[in-house]
């Protein structure tokens, strides 16, 4: 078999890796680093797989819940073509980015800088999904400054019967779908659009809370920190400098 020693097949894992993807995967069938990147993050839903390892969530099940029009066969799908592509490993429960995949960060967080000034407006009816904007809060959550080992945060929606909680208990945080029957330390009180509009960067809290279409009713210490301990998403600064 010819081989071109100009290119050594065998220069690093990676380059390995990408003979492998050449040869099971071909993609677009084009010789170009772009084409070979798509063959690899290009299909639906891969990307915010990505995003979602990149900002933290190890487990299929929370991975799961984060993106809840995924399901979670093809979940597993995409999770099997990353490890075999180098992107991800998995070690016990846990799905970890590789050094290949941490570096998709810049190309991740490019694109929701490129989206927030380019194609990010107003949401449609089907965007606005409580449940999932809670989730996402809760993987923001920062108790660090507070005292005691358990903290809870009430949210409740003008527009969505549904109630929320966020219990923090020795600095983990989980979404509970029912009262957790502990004293609360917030509530927080919106209409959904509103709430994602703060918690993306659209509409700055104080300006939300100014103008009533966020309450907040709680312990002064926790109201005062607020900004400190519901941390917004990544992608907010993109958000609102675009603003």
């Amino acid at each position: 078999m010819w081989t071109d020693t100009r290119f050594p097949a065998t220069h690093n894992g990676w380059t390995d890796r990408r003979c492998d993807i050449a040869r099971h995967d071909p993609g677009a069938g084009q010789y170009c680093p772009i084409s070979r990147t798509l063959d690899v993050v290009g299909e639906r839903w891969t990307l915010l797989i990505v995003r979602d390892l990149l900002v933290g969530t190890t487990r299929f099940n929370d991975l799961a819940r984060g993106l809840p029009g995924l399901s979670r066969s093809l979940l597993t799908k995409r999770l099997r073509h990353l490890e075999r592509t180098g992107v991800v490993t998995r070690t016990g429960q846990h799905y970890v980015l590789t050094a290949a995949g941490r570096a998709l960060e810049p190309i991740v967080f490019g694109m929701a800088e490129w989206g927030a000034g380019y194609v990010f407006g107003d949401p449609g009816p089907e965007e606005l999904d409580a449940q999932l904007l809670v989730w996402w809060m809760h993987t923001r959550v920062d108790t660090s400054t507070l005292q005691g080992d358990r903290h809870v945060v009430h949210v409740r929606f003008a527009d969505d019967p549904r109630r929320f909680w966020i219990l923090v208990e020795r600095g983990v945080p989980s979404v509970c779908l029912a009262d957790p029957g502990y004293p609360v330390d917030l509530t927080i009180s919106s209409d959904v659009a509103s709430l994602y509009a703060v918690w993306l960067g659209r509409m700055p809290l104080p300006v939300a809370l100014r103008a009533g279409r966020v309450t907040v009713q709680g312990a002064t210490a926790v109201t005062r920190r607020l900004g400190e301990v519901l941390q917004l998403s990544p992608v907010a600064p993109f958000v609102a400098a675009s603003a």
